[in-house]
């Protein structure tokens, strides 16, 4: 916080002013009897001339803002209110020159607080301001809450001004004087009514507002104007795009536009109108009702559920983005009810989404702010929770907004709405329940009429014809859903045409542009709106773009439209002379049209038909305005959909242009125009009457649609004559209605063979009522005609034979139909099964008719897939046609092939990995090391492609060039990630893939979906020289340096992707001589980073233990090794990186690091150090970058590169990043962090803010609250002032941590000691190694385990070694010298004994803390334990017992695990490490013996990933006993009789287990040269018949000692939880193993 004064003496007052008040003529707003709303632009001098002119004189004037607006406006104020004290006093009068002092705050919520609104009242009392003082509040809704309430306390209250700077304060926070802080229970919890004197808004400011703070308001604008003005809805509708210049674009012509009225532009005149209109709404309400007893809760429309989600997702989503989402929910309440109809709540969603605003969680806007894991977390029972603890509630009784039209609500006061409403509107599902049987009885029930939506088909077709037609059109009925809102988005953006509403929405009024189209401003994109993709397709090449005859438009869609089939329209419009090329899979969008002039040039057209009718449509609509006049051919083969193609040359005809159709396949059409009919009435969709018609059919009852009938132009209208009727049903149809009766429930009839090619898309309906028809035709029902299902929104067919069987039902799935085995009712399954839509909203209400009389209904699980078509069928089903429906929340599922039915369902934990970079840097070998380690499939694209086009790359460059080598690269990509590879696999791309901007958006869409695309940051140097020896590929031209392309290629590569990885064997050695063993250290973690970034293996610390991080703080990683990071880490579980302290790198040291040649050095130096400390050990990093006011060395004024380094270490795979909570930047951190974990911290260095007792700690409650809305983990750190705060700061951590919600909480120095060994989870420690510890006061972990068992908080343990032999055992120094390395009071000892019955009181004892298992109790022991591990259970011993105290309860469980198969893995790692022996998934493994140790030893081979194993034992027979147990672990395993023979597989990994010196071990063994590693269990004697040959072979050797070292090194860690002191254990082990060998 800052203040400053500004106390003008009498005498400069008195001075003749430097300049005129400017004044502003003004729009004043009345509001509790007085004109205190003063809207204009440019205010300043008019708001002190009227506070001085107008109201009460005040002896000082405090205007507090904060330091962004400080920055902008501060001097202005400053400089106005001299202005106009001068220009007052002028006037005569010789009042007291008044004081005007200025408080500057930090900006963002966190300043909404207890204290801090106690501070500013310390600093007004110390400033001497008494009652006469007036309070100024400039900023948005955090200032003018905090300080409206500094002013309705201060002084008993004194007078306050508002002036909001944001839209969003403006219409809303900054009128009917509500002031508040928040609290940690909650926001705006405490806070008074306290009503400023004035409140300006001044429009001018508005200029500086991000687009998205504009957005942010609008949706307070858009929700008043919907709850109380129609005509001002309509304004905001129709004007979205005037409205949004107004705010961002058209006050910045001049300095006083604006200011008066001659100088007002129409569009501020536009912005005064809105935002003056929607604050007199909220004036007036307020003047009634000032304390929100009744109508006062109106204005909370859109926030019961708004505020929920925001409870959620905030501070990423802003309130208004919350509030926008909540009103469309509240609004389908309102549908749901009964009084809002579909029309208002799709307006209202257009409307919102035209000002930017998300209108659902799933929104791609909400996605890309907080991620798919955050948006998980919206859950019903989440929402309903919070909405229960909302102040608008009443006891437990909801209170919603109910919309009755667009600008008028159901009552004048929130409405009272049940619980189970509410939950199946906010729901991802509908469970479907049965419709009760009574509704069926004899003679039916009463006749149900239900009117469906207009028809999509005929909706989409009106408005191409109206918008290329000539005149105005007045559209009734238009189906209002996803894709007509397409398609008129669409043509809006080709300014083709006009749209207006009218009669509340039910007709839409279109000015016809005659097919005059302009290039749209940007892509057109359709979503999943496939009639809007193919008619548009052709009604892009009408455009002409004038001289400009480059100029393109590119048509798009999802990731489903991409795979649906475009290629004959495509070919076809190719053919005539249209320039279309694909920008990714050939055949299918985006396309990217060239405006060339040629236009649509008509002629002769030839077009195959025999996939989608929308094709001839396409064109045939589009043909009046070609070049010349269309000789349309259908080709290849029979047409399908024939109804749909009659239905375009029908509505042609009403607009005014005859089809001739010359021949069965052959169509003329003339050039013209489109006259529009002043009236055109959509008729309702045929395919929509297909479910309530079946509804009618399945339960017995009857149903009526009165706007389908025989004279329909729909092919679907004969659903219910040729299908509903032979199957029993009793059909009554008209020319303008249909009514059904069904038979009896279960008396539903088999069709046999049914051809529905006229009605494709009702054969989903007819497959369910099929599938209850199991009389007649054998019970089944053979569907053809209807090859085009396989490629509509999903393959329907396949979904509906998938779907189908969860019910019981058989079904066949063929190329052009489907055949249903028909079963009775009573033989549905007797259960609820999940039905899967595939986002295809003809799927889900399908499956609601069918659930309607399964046994125990249907689970429905994506209820707002309708929306495509009928978006208020859920309310139909339920309160028209009596289905019992409710909300479900469904549990996530997997499909068993890795995709649905659309092929496009992949979870992102599954999704294929992208590896991208240089050619040369390592994608082929790294991404095979990781597809191998990890089950996965390997594709390298080069080779894929050379595959797919039958060339190899050179030949391909060579005689085509690389343009044309780019666009096979681009359709290619598309193809693998959306069809060929898209789960289960590692793609690695070629070098120059990001060159092209389609394959840039393909990798940037897949990682968008959670996918994982992994960047290879290489060294150049190394690149360089490989490249030089590489001939397999076009070398790059002489002209260019590699070094150019990379430096070219860096900021593209960074583009697209989400994660990078740093190659560079420099890092693992300085020459290239010691390089030779890095490969496989970058290999191992690279593979570390691919098993972390997909969330197979995330090595995150177990919270329920206490744990610690060590802080090094040295400026360079490479100073701790090689040796000593090993101790350093000792006890830890986590390594901090601290980045700031890197700063103290000599090329660092004092520089400029606002330069941006310097910021990037930087961060490849922090990459740098990240790497080798990945490279160095396996502990998972956490990543800070702490600034100076925080304690660290980071400037505070460098924080944009802090915050680039934060999101870096994110992509480099950092398991924790540490982010300063007071950062603005830290929600920003938080939504981008993919699978690292946030440590949201805060440091008080002072201490004397942020303290822990109960009096003084509402700052430590407010950061706690701050830090977990933007981490996952919070760390709040003070400095202790006694050693009393180290016991307040422990009573804060019981209260307020728990595994699920951790918090780090301490006092640093000398006095806050204690606080650290009372922390209960990742408490930051030193080393005595390290020269300087990262903070005051921080000790090691040695020093805090000795001071929890001084304090009683750690008691001592015994731990143990059972068996016989074992008084020469070493593990009784190993252990006890760890105990003590680590500050643990444990003792290790031995127990020898001959039977395991004698260790059952050791066992049960309460000071048990572990044991080793030695021979003869590996398998005597196993019946004393509790469980065992996998590994233990396969091996079939134990070495290991670990007491486990059960969650939830006090009860130790003993668990039996085996680590001498761990011993043996590390050591063989190490080994083939060193050695740079062959892959363990390539070579061949021998183990010798076949005892208890053979079985650890083949069990490590399987963990390592050998796939073929030799078994050698002296007993051959006990060998192949083994081999036949674990053979299902191997691809092979093979029992050999001697070690001749075995030496002929050549192995590459030798296991010894026999304890014999007197075992021949041929030289042939050794055949794999000096590349193979030897290791023997046995370590007494130290060198083995096994060793000793294998080392004369020039092969690396393990003894067995390094064996037992590494398996102890295990058990102490599943101990303690802590890691062990290796060094330490290692040293102890063979002091004693040297001194006896």
């Amino acid at each position: 916080m800052s203040a400053t004064a500004n106390n003008s003496s009498s005498a400069a007052a008195a001075k003749e002013a430097g300049r005129s008040p400017k004044l502003a003529e003004v729009e004043k707003i009345e509001i509790l009897g007085s004109n205190s709303i003063v809207c204009g632009f440019h205010l300043i001098d008019y708001i002190w001339a009227d506070i001085f002119a107008n109201l009460a004189p005040a002896s000082t004037y405090v205007l507090i803002t904060d330091t962004n607006l400080a920055r902008l406006y501060l001097e202005k104020y400053q400089d106005g209110f001299q202005t106009a004290w001068s220009h007052h006093s002028s006037k005569g009068g010789n009042a007291k020159v008044p004081r005007l002092l200025t408080h500057i705050l930090p900006p963002g919520e966190t300043s909404k607080s207890r204290a801090t609104k106690g501070a500013i009242e310390d600093w007004m009392l110390s400033q001497k301001c008494t009652r006469d003082t007036m309070v100024l509040a400039l900023g948005g809704g955090v200032i003018g809450d905090l300080v409206g309430f500094v002013a309705a306390t201060f002084m008993r209250g004194v007078p306050f001004i508002q002036i909001p700077t944001s839209l969003l304060a403006m219409v809303d926070s900054s009128i009917g004087g509500k002031t508040a802080v928040d609290t940690p229970a909650g926001k705006n919890l405490i806070g008074a009514f306290w009503q400023p004197k004035r409140i300006y808004m001044d429009m001018a400011v508005l200029s500086t507002l991000p687009a998205r703070e504009f957005s942010n308001g609008m949706a307070e604008v858009v929700k008043t104007a919907a709850i109380w003005t129609p005509e001002e809805f309509d304004i905001l509708e129709t004007s979205a795009a005037e409205v949004r210049a107004a705010v961002l674009e058209g006050q910045k012509n001049t300095t006083d536009a604006g200011l008066t009225l001659d100088t007002r532009s129409p569009e501020q005149a536009l912005l005064l109108r809105v935002i003056s209109a929607s604050a007199r709404v909220k004036a007036y309400v307020v003047t009634h009702d000032e304390r929100e007893s009744g109508m006062r809760g109106l204005l909370n429309f859109g926030h019961t559920i708004g505020h929920a989600i925001e409870a959620i997702l905030s501070p990423q989503v802003l309130h208004g983005e919350c509030v926008s989402i909540g009103c469309v929910l509240e609004a389908e309440i309102a549908r749901r009810m009964g009084h809002l109809g579909e029309v208002g709540v799709a307006r209202l969603t257009r409307c919102l989404r035209a000002y930017g605003l998300p209108t659902s969680v799933n929104d791609p806007v909400i996605r890309s702010l907080v991620g798919d894991r955050r948006i998980a977390e919206v859950r019903p029972h989440r929402l309903m929770d919070i909405m229960g603890l909302d102040k608008k509630t009443i006891g437990s009784q909801k209170r919603i907004v109910i919309l009755k039209r667009l600008g008028e609500t159901l009552e004048l006061q929130p409405t009272n709405v049940d619980d189970p409403l509410i939950n199946e509107v906010i729901s991802a599902g509908v469970l479907v329940s049965p419709v009760p049987a009574a509704i069926s009885a004899a003679g039916g029930a009463d006749n149900i009429v239900v009117v469906p939506p207009g028809s999509k088909s005929i909706s989409n077709r009106a408005l191409q014809l109206a918008a290329l037609g000539t005149g105005e059109c007045r559209i009734k009925n238009l189906l209002h859903s996803d894709d007509t809102q397409v398609m008129i988005t669409a043509l809006q953006a080709m300014d083709g045409c006009t749209f207006a509403w009218e009669d509340d929405g039910d007709t839409l009024v279109v000015g016809g542009g005659g097919g005059k189209l302009r290039v749209p401003d940007g892509e057109l994109y359709l979503g999943n709106a496939g009639t809007a993709s193919r008619f548009l397709t052709t009604t892009v090449n009408i455009i002409d773009a004038g001289s400009d005859t480059e100029a393109t438009t590119v048509v798009t869609g999802n990731a489903r439209m991409k795979q649906r089939p475009a290629g004959p329209l495509v070919d076809a419009l190719r053919a005539n002379g249209c320039t279309i090329e694909y920008c990714e899979r050939e055949g299918s969008l985006p396309i990217r049209v060239t405006h060339t002039g040629k236009q649509f040039p008509g002629g002769r057209i030839e077009l195959a038909a025999s996939v989608s009718s929308q094709y001839v449509s396409s064109i045939l609509l589009c043909a009046p305005y070609a070049q010349e006049p269309v000789h349309l051919v259908l080709v290849g083969g029979k047409v399908i959909s024939q109804p749909y193609i009659d239905m375009t040359i029908a509505m042609m005809v009403q607009f005014g242009c005859k089809v001739q159709r010359i021949a069965e396949n052959e169509y003329l059409i003339p050039r013209g125009a489109y006259t529009n009919p002043s009236e055109y009435v959509v008729e309702s969709d045929a395919s929509s009457a297909t479910y309530p018609l079946a509804f009618a059919a399945i339960t017995g009852t009857q149903c009526t649609v009165p706007n389908i009938g025989s004279a329909s132009l729909q092919g679907d209208a004969r659903f219910a004559v040729d299908v509903l009727r032979p199957m029993g049903c009793v059909v009554e149809q008209t020319e303008t209605s249909t009514t059904v009766r069904g038979p009896p429930r279960g008396g539903l009839k088999a069709l046999g063979d049914i051809d529905m090619e006229p009605m494709t898309d009702a054969f989903l309906t007819a497959s369910v009522l099929a599938a209850v028809a199991p009389t007649s035709n054998g019970g089944v029902t053979r569907i053809r005609g209807i090859a085009n299902q396989h490629v509509k929104e999903c393959d329907r067919i396949a979904a509906m034979c998938d779907e189908l069987a969860k019910f019981g039902v058989k079904t066949e799935n063929h190329r052009d139909g489907i055949d249903v085995y028909g079963v009775a009712l009573g033989d549905l399954a007797d259960a609820t099964p999940s039905v899967d839509c595939y986002d295809d909203h003809r799927v889900a209400m399908s499956f609601s008719i069918l659930a309607c009389v399964a046994p125990r209904g249907a689970e429905i699980r994506e209820r707002r897939c309708v929306g495509k078509t009928w978006p208020q069928w859920w309310d139909v089903l339920a309160r028209d046609l009596g289905a019992p429906t409710a909300g479900v929340d469904p549990a996530p599922i997997a499909h068993a092939s890795g995709k649905d039915a659309g092929g496009s369902s992949a979870g992102p934990g599954n999704a294929s990995v992208v590896i991208i970079g240089m050619r040369g840097v390592g994608k082929t070998a790294l991404g095979t090391a990781a597809a191998t380690a990890l089950g996965l499939g390997f594709v390298d694209m080069d080779a894929y492609l050379e595959k797919e086009v039958g060339q190899t790359i050179p030949e391909i460059v060579n005689g085509s060039g690389w343009a044309a080598f780019r666009e096979h690269e681009s359709r290619l990509l598309g193809k693998a990630l959306a069809e060929d590879y898209q789960t289960g696999h590692i793609v690695a791309c070629g070098g120059g893939v990001v060159e092209c901007e389609a394959n840039r958006k393909i990798l940037k869409e897949h990682a968008a979906r959670g996918a994982v695309v992994i960047c290879l940051v290489p060294n150049m140097q190394h690149v360089a020289e490989y490249l030089n020896q590489d001939k397999t590929r076009p070398a790059y031209s002489a002209t260019s340096d590699i070094n150019d392309v990379y430096a070219r290629r860096i900021p593209l590569y960074a583009e697209s992707c989400n994660y990078e990885y740093l190659v560079d064997k420099a890092l693992l050695a300085a020459n290239e001589e010691d390089q030779a063993g890095s490969w496989s250290v970058i290999e191992r973690d690279f593979i570390r980073l691919v098993g972390f970034a997909t969330g197979r293996r995330l090595n995150r610390v177990d919270i329920a233990h206490q744990s610690f991080f060590v802080s090094l703080t040295a400026p360079d990683v490479r100073d701790y090794l090689p040796a000593k990071l090993s101790q350093l880490v000792a006890g830890a579980h986590a390594i901090e990186l601290r980045v700031d302290l890197l700063l103290g790198a000599a090329p660092f040291v004092g520089a400029n690091l606002a330069d941006a040649g310097v910021q990037d050095a930087f961060v490849h130096y922090a990459h740098r150090q990240f790497t080798v400390l990945r490279h160095s050990s396996s502990l998972p990093v956490v990543f800070t970058v702490r600034t100076e006011p925080q304690g660290g060395a980071f400037p505070a004024e460098s924080d944009p590169l802090r915050v680039r380094l934060l999101r870096s270490a994110i992509q480099w795979g950092a398991e924790y990043v540490d982010v300063e909570v007071d950062a603005a930047t830290a929600a920003e951190v938080y939504a981008a962090r993919q699978n690292s974990l946030v440590i949201a911290s805060y440091h008080d260095v002072t201490g004397k803010q942020l303290r822990w007792n109960e009096a003084e700690r509402e700052f430590a409650d407010e950061m706690l609250v701050r830090a977990r809305s933007c981490g996952d983990i919070a760390k709040l750190i003070s400095v202790a002032q006694s050693w009393a705060d180290n016991l307040a700061c422990q009573r804060f951590l019981q209260q307020h941590h728990s595994v699920e919600k951790p918090v780090i909480a301490l006092n640093m120095g000398y006095l806050g000691q204690l606080s650290r060994v009372l922390c209960p989870c990742l408490t930051p420690v030193t080393h005595p190694l390290l020269t300087s510890a990262a903070a005051p006061g921080q000790i090691s972990v040695k020093q805090i385990n000795e001071a929890r068992f001084l304090g009683g908080l750690l008691p001592s343990k015994r731990f143990f070694l059972f068996g016989t032999p074992i008084q020469q055992s070493p593990s009784p120094a190993m252990h006890n010298a760890g105990f003590t390395a680590l500050g643990l009071p444990h003792v290790y000892g031995l127990k020898e004994t001959q039977t395991a019955d004698e260790l059952r009181d050791i066992l049960a004892a309460a000071d048990f803390g572990g044991a080793s298992v030695t021979i003869p109790h590996k398998q005597s022991v196993i019946p004393l334990l509790g469980s065992l591990t996998q590994a233990a259970q396969r091996i079939g011993a134990v070495n290991t017992i670990i007491p486990t105290t059960q969650e939830g309860s006090d009860r130790v469980v003993l668990v039996g695990d085996n680590t001498d198969y761990l011993g043996i893995v590390g050591c063989l790692q190490r080994a083939q490490l060193e050695q740079q022996s062959e892959s363990f998934a390539t070579a061949r493994g021998l183990v010798i013996g076949a005892g208890g140790t053979g079985r650890a030893a083949l069990y490590a081979l399987y963990t390592l990933g050998v796939q073929n194993v030799i078994l050698f034992n002296r007993t051959v027979a006990r060998a192949e006993e083994l081999a036949r147990e674990f053979g299902e672990l191997f691809t092979s395993i093979r029992v050999v009789a001697d070690l001749e023979t075995a030496a002929l597989d050549r192995p590459t990994y030798i296991v010894g287990t026999i304890p014999a010196s007197d075992l021949v071990i041929p030289d042939e063994l050794f055949g794999a040269g000096g590349a193979g590693v030897a290791l023997d269990m046995a370590y007494k004697p130290r060198w083995t018949p096994l060793l000793g040959a294998a080392e004369k072979n020039g092969w690396k050797t393990v003894p067995g000692v390094a064996v037992l070292i590494e398996q102890g090194i295990h058990q102490l860690e599943k101990w303690t939880h802590a890691t062990a002191p290796v060094k330490v254990m290692a040293d102890a082990v063979y002091a004693k193993y040297d001194a006896e060998f």
